[in-house]
This record gives structure tokens, sequence and C-alpha cells, in this order.
């Protein structure tokens, strides 16, 4: 008798976990499941990752089918001590010694050349590896116990935004992954800052929660690759970084992101809403605290937060992504907040999220 040969989905381990003081027991499972090649999830300070053995080639190619992640697609590697780049990089420079002082834990990650350590699996084929300590105890009590790098890039499926709780990781990855370790909501909410330091100048290639402003204090002589420039999309080649080849933290809905001054950008989300609901669409508005009331009650409006404080912004964004694909809604109209510290990361995310559909208010 013909059988179909399939895999059982997994049984994915919930594990209610303590962000301040985690159980040494579920860290102790989770580091068991990591060291026999398994997958877990985890929080961060910055997004919720999955964690696989950086060192183990099956495991890193399980990771990218579990994730649908392009093989082109690098991720990030998480250690817990400054010590283990030098195992990982084939050289450290005097700058990147400078960056790791005043901003390891936290939410930079930084490009090397990589060691041969490093299997071609886990870097994409690249000769660059990206690298960072996250600021988490979570996340360091399982990378020490684990004794291995982690490579973690986000947990969800490739192309969604990124997780900020266990329930999102969940509702993406149940049934494909080993477990997750629910620590709460994420701090952050938008990944880290990378910053590609095998180039000269050292190039910022993602913003995040560490300002290009913060690393030019530092590195007078940074720059930004184009692509950060969210007014357009520029083709990218070769991928140094998570991020820069594929279409990111998409909603279900088709979603235009609106520039412009907030009085235009009310006035132009206002007339597009019409036209929509005209053409028998069903609106959704992605806005903020001060303008929200501003749209008419017939639309699903979503508030990201303050635009007096963009760090609240940054973390409700993906969240408030994934709320709308409960809605039903046909097309999402987004504000642009400003570019200042962390809005620049806030508007490099929308820009991904809309495909770069961007109109001038």
């Amino acid at each position: 008798m013909h059988t179909k040969q399939e895999s059982n989905p997994k049984t994915t381990l919930m594990l209610q976990i303590n962000h301040a003081n985690p159980e040494p027991e579920k860290i102790q499972i989770a580091t068991q499941i990591i060291q026999n090649g398994g997958l877990v999830a985890f929080p961060t300070e910055t997004v919720y990752g999955l964690g696989a053995n950086a060192l183990n080639s099956n495991t890193i190619l399980a990771l990218f089918k579990t994730k649908n992640r392009p093989m082109d697609n690098p991720p990030i590697l998480h250690i817990a001590d400054n010590s283990q780049v030098y195992l990982l990089a084939k050289e450290v420079p005097k700058n990147a010694e400078i960056l790791m002082k005043k901003f390891w834990p936290g939410p930079l990650t930084l490009i090397f050349k990589r060691s041969n350590t490093i299997p071609k699996e886990t870097v994409a084929n690249l000769d660059t590896v990206a690298i960072r300590i996250p600021k988490h105890n979570i996340a360091l009590s399982l990378i020490k116990q684990s004794g291995t790098p982690l490579a973690a890039p986000s947990a969800n499926l490739s192309g969604k935004p990124s997780p900020t709780t266990a329930q999102h990781v969940y509702n993406d990855l149940n049934g494909k992954i080993d477990a997750i370790l629910d620590g709460g909501s994420t701090n952050i909410g938008l990944e880290s800052t990378v910053l590609d330091l095998s180039a000269d100048p050292p190039l910022l290639l993602r913003p995040g929660a560490t300002t290009f402003e913060d690393i030019q204090a530092v590195l007078p002589n940074v720059i930004m690759h184009p692509i950060i420039n969210y007014k357009q999309n520029i083709e990218i080649k070769h991928a140094r970084s998570p991020g820069m080849l594929h279409k990111h933290y998409a909603p279900n809905a088709e979603m235009l992101l609106i520039d412009g001054a907030v009085q235009d950008i009310i006035s132009k989300i206002t007339a597009l809403s019409e036209q929509y609901t005209h053409e028998g669409k069903k609106i959704g508005i992605l806005a903020t605290d001060e303008t929200q009331k501003a749209y008419a009650i017939t639309n699903t409006i979503k508030s990201m937060g303050s635009r007096l404080n963009l760090n609240t912004i940054a973390k409700n964004l993906f969240k408030e992504l994934r709320d709308f694909n409960e809605s039903p809604v046909d097309i999402i109209l987004a504000e642009s907040v400003p570019l200042d510290g962390i809005g620049l990361a806030v508007m490099n995310r929308l820009q991904k999220a809309s495909n770069y559909k961007i109109i001038k208010a």
C-alpha cells in the first residue's frame, strides 16, 4: 500500500520564563534542544529571535527552511561575551573594540571578515559575519548555557512583521520549531542596528535603536548605505546584512506610506481613504496618537504611539502591523514619522513594509 511520506509537525513547547531572573531548569531544557540540533525562539531586547547552533551546518539549513528564509539572507550570530568575537572574526579592528566596549551588550550588530570557524551556510557563502551581544537576561543565559554562538534571525515566517511577543512567534511557527521561551514583550521592538566594519569607511546597513548619531559620535567617518534613504528602493545583488535583499515586515494587505508634514499627511490620507472606499475597499489607517481622531471612524484606525515619543512608536510598530492581519482591510495607509534618532529605523521598516510604495503628501 502506497503511503504519502509526510513529516509530522513538531510539538512546540511553550515555556513561560522570568525575564529578570530566568529559571535555570527552563534554560536547561532550551539548551538541550539547541545542543541536539533543534530550534528555540527566545526574546531579546529588540525582537524575538529563532536560535540555532551557528556552527552546525545541518541546523542552519533547517533554520532557513523553517522560516522560508532565502538562502542568500545571512542571519546574525548572537554571542554572550566579547572574547568570542576573536574566534569568529578573521580580524577585529580597533574601531570594533571601541564600539564593543561602548555599545555591547545592546542593539548593535557589527560585521567583520569571518574566520574559517563558521560554516559557509551560516553566512550565506559570504566572507563576512554579523555578530552582536543581546542585552537580555534570557538570551544571554541561553547562549552561555548552550556553549555556542546562536544564529538567531527574527522568529517569524520570512517577510512577515518581526515578532515582539511569544504569541507572535507561536502564530507563525507553532508546529515548526521545538520551543518558545516566553519572556513577555520585547523592549525596543525593532531589530538591531547593523554596521559593516569590513568596509572603509564603516557603513551603516540597517538603522536601529543604536542610532546613526550614536555611532557617529564614536566613529565620525561612518556613512549610511544608500538603501537607508527611504525614498527609493536600490537594487542590491549581495546582502551583507539581514533585511537588505528581500521584502520585509509586510502585513497581508497592500500598504502605502504617506510622507510629509503632519497636516498634509492627514489631508492626503483622508482623500485616499475616501477614494478607496468609493472603490469598495476596506481601509486601515496606521496613525499616531496625535492624528487618529482626524480620520473617519468608518476606517480601521490603529495608533503606533505618540509622535513625541519615537521609542514608543518603534516598540508598537510590528504589533500594529500584525494586528491589521486580524482586521478585514484591503489597503493600509500609513503615516510617516520624523527621521530623528530611532525615527530613521521606524521609517526604514515602514518603507520596506510598504514595498517602497511612498506617496508625497
